[in-house]
């Protein structure tokens, strides 16, 4: 389902428009705290029954979804997340480090879109990002497990060039990282500044919009 846009949403249209001329893309990933746990009970509650099975294996009930956000460790794991323009939580990449056995660290990666926010990439720049996260926090290998039926992820792996193992249904996907150089870290610091840029841009319209709704006489849209 498309959300309804107003005419204040053209500063965030402007910014997107600036940040894909600088080279970004319009699906800016930004690092997710606990203070967005409530959005990403909201985005996991909106998934269906297939898109959670694709997600988690299998299609669980949303008392175990509110019990998988509630445990989210922010302070270990690192979540990803890209938002729309009315800060709707549309896409998101769980980052799950796996303990350290020696110089060899592990991080597992899993990822959902809303069906109303496919076919932009936006899944493709949430592995990226996990990807580039992962080297700068000396991860060597990124752990992808998932059904073998989930076209989506079996297409950003082979895209990625990771070695990819079925079984029953199911497969295993493994990256063998490089290691964390000075490109890779700038890399990181750049999408993260113009993520929250973009973040700020439509919660700034956001508010416009509903500060022009607010002096507006009922049943008069935006």
């Amino acid at each position: 389902m498309n959300l309804p846009t107003t005419r204040v949403d053209a500063p965030t249209a402007q910014a997107e428009h600036l940040l894909q001329a600088a080279g970004y893309s319009a699906a800016l990933v930004r690092e997710l705290t606990s203070g967005d746990r409530d959005r990403l009970l909201s985005h996991f509650l909106a998934l269906d029954e297939d898109d959670r099975l694709l997600r988690f294996g299998q299609i669980v009930p949303d008392h175990v979804i509110e019990n998988y956000v509630r445990m989210i460790d922010f302070a270990r794991d690192t979540v990803f997340g890209v938002f729309d323009s009315q800060l709707q939580l549309v896409g998101v990449g769980h980052l799950a480090y796996a303990p350290a056995e020696g110089d060899k660290r592990t991080a597992e990666f899993g990822v959902s879109v809303l069906e109303s926010a496919r076919g932009q990439g936006i899944g493709s720049k949430l592995f990226e990002r996990a990807a580039i996260r992962s080297r700068n926090t000396h991860v060597s290998t990124l752990y992808v497990h998932c059904l073998s039926r989930n076209t989506t992820m079996m297409h950003i792996a082979r895209k990625a060039g990771m070695k990819i193992e079925y079984a029953h249904g199911e497969a295993d996907a493994y990256l063998t990282l490089p290691p964390a150089d000075q490109s890779s870290i700038l890399a990181e610091m750049l999408q993260e500044q113009a993520a929250v840029f973009d973040y700020a841009m439509k919660r700034q319209a956001r508010q416009a919009s509903k500060l022009i709704e607010s002096f507006m006489p009922p049943g008069i849209a935006a």
